[in-house]
């Protein structure tokens, strides 16, 4: 089993240079959504199409970098990077939100 990986400001700029693809979530202990974004997070992250993607989950209120960067508006908030270079970023609400993102990131909805 696959589960995503806490992330820092310092990782992110790390990790996204490493992997290929990664989609990182913000997430904010005051979210109640990303308490029930966060199942579907990892079971995403355990879906053989998406074995390529580095999952990664941001603390939003504790990474003002990152969050600046991606100019976070709220939570919870994905980032996708493709090669370093982001690529989309936006608030989500639910699995199919997530599952688009992701399909975009790696070619599956051009």
């Amino acid at each position: 089993m696959r589960s995503p990986q806490i992330a820092t400001d310092k990782d992110l700029r790390f990790l996204t240079y490493k992997y290929d693809y990664v989609i990182a979530e913000f997430v904010s202990d005051e979210c109640p959504v990303c308490h029930e974004m966060t199942p579907v997070f990892e079971k995403m992250a355990n879906a053989p199409s998406y074995k390529d993607v580095l999952f990664l989950i941001i603390d939003a209120d504790e990474n003002p970098v990152s969050s600046n960067q991606v100019k976070l508006t709220g939570t919870p908030f994905v980032a996708t990077y493709k090669k370093s270079t982001l690529r989309n970023c936006r608030l989500i609400k639910d699995e199919d939100e997530l599952r688009f993102i992701l399909d975009q990131l790696i070619g599956y909805n051009l």
